[in-house]
């Protein structure tokens, strides 16, 4: 089966579900963190997905079910909570067959799909390239940045301030999506209505991106089910409608997400008074994402390259991290920083982007997601952040 079947195999098994979880595969889950868990973590979030109800520490738990991967090969797998001495976590083990390993270190930062068909029989899945990873996301509508628990397939039903600020501005937009640069906008200010959190866009720039991002993330689902809501009721006088609507979202879900990311970068970079342009356009037309201190300094011979800056935004980068390798010239031997959402990838992929000179830069929760003899090699933003001012100050002294 190719990589578009698995991925709607797994939105079709998720929708028929009992319960469905996704998360990113950690390093800690394929062993090379240097620890001695063993099997696939469950977040405590997530627990009603393999026990009835969670359990109190002081006695370890265990039950067996079938897991059916990849819609192929079967494993008698073991759902265990270990509540003795200092340890009170929820694991799945024994779910590596002869066939197929779902914890090989390769699939480091895939995407791992379990569904409950019921409460002895699960199907799971392994999204290991961008491609399948970024369809399924879109598909079922959810962002990078809140994967990691139980699926909501269908929009929660929010209530309070948050919906009354949510129907407000979607009452301004005739029935019309937002630009990307508006929704974004619109998500950053009732992030600081809701929570007044304006002081972390400099003291906690990690936590504040991971904000915006879920916060647009809502705003965005609210939208789209305000504006297509009635049309799905109403349904489709042919396939070929169905289906030009179906593309229609799942593009725009995709190509907001990455926008998202984009948008918010910028902000933070703007709070912090950091001097950068976005989107210069550089040799063959190519366009990085950011450069510091900008393009008017990247297009002058006289400005040092080695003060020059080349940021790169992707929500993930298992595949697609090379094609930011020739994004700038007069950086291409020099050290390149990609920030993403990716939450992990494989110690063979790590060691290939530190031989080609690209840094990593991941929001801080995420970075104990990596191989352990990689961590030190990412950068959190506020890092990153702090790297550019001294890179900056540099230039003035």
């Amino acid at each position: 089966m190719d990589s578009i079947g698995f991925t709607s195999k797994a939105v079709e098994s998720v929708r028929q579900g009992q319960c469905a979880f996704c998360k990113f595969l950690s390093a800690n889950d394929t062993g090379k963190t240097g620890g001695h868990q063993a099997g696939i973590y469950i977040p405590k979030n997530a627990v009603s997905l393999i026990f009835p109800t969670p359990f109190e520490k002081g006695a370890n738990h265990d039950r067996w079910a079938e897991i059916r991967w990849m819609a192929d090969t079967i494993t008698k797998s073991r759902f265990i909570y270990y509540g003795r001495g200092t340890r009170n976590e929820y694991r799945i083990t024994h779910c590596i067959s002869n066939h197929f390993d779902p914890l090989d270190e390769e699939h480091t930062g895939a995407l791992l799909v379990l569904v409950r068909r019921e409460w002895e029989a699960y199907d799971g899945w392994v999204l290991n390239h961008e491609d399948e990873i970024n369809d399924f996301l879109a598909m079922l509508d959810l962002d990078p940045a809140q994967v990691g628990g139980v699926i909501e397939t269908s929009p929660q039903d929010e209530q309070g301030l948050q919906t009354q600020i949510f129907q407000t501005f979607a009452s301004t937009l005739s029935n019309k999506f937002p630009t990307a640069d508006i929704m974004s906008a619109k998500a950053r200010e009732i992030q600081d209505v809701l929570f007044n959190h304006k002081e972390y866009t400099k003291n906690r720039p990690d936590r504040r991106l991971l904000d915006w991002l879920v916060m647009e993330y809502r705003l965005f689902r609210y939208i789209e089910d305000m504006q297509f809501h009635e049309k799905i009721r109403q349904g489709f006088s042919s396939m070929e409608e169905f289906l030009s609507v179906a593309n229609s979202i799942t593009n725009r879900r995709k190509s907001r997400a990455g926008k998202s990311l984009e948008n918010h970068l910028a902000a933070i970079f703007t709070g912090n008074c950091l001097t950068f342009d976005a989107q210069v356009v550089t040799e063959g037309r190519k366009r990085p994402d950011f450069i510091f201190p900008g393009g008017a300094a990247y297009h002058d011979p006289s400005f040092n390259a080695q003060n020059l800056i080349v940021l790169a935004a992707k929500t993930t980068c298992k595949d697609r991290w090379r094609q930011i390798l020739n994004e700038a010239n007069r950086v291409r031997d020099k050290k390149k920083y990609l920030c993403t959402l990716q939450q992990g990838v494989s110690s063979k992929q790590m060691q290939e982007m530190l031989d080609e000179n690209v840094t990593l830069v991941v929001p801080a929760p995420y970075i104990a997601r990596y191989p352990k003899a990689y961590q030190k090699d990412i950068m959190s933003l506020q890092s990153f952040i702090d790297f550019a001012k001294a890179q900056e100050g540099q230039r003035f002294t």
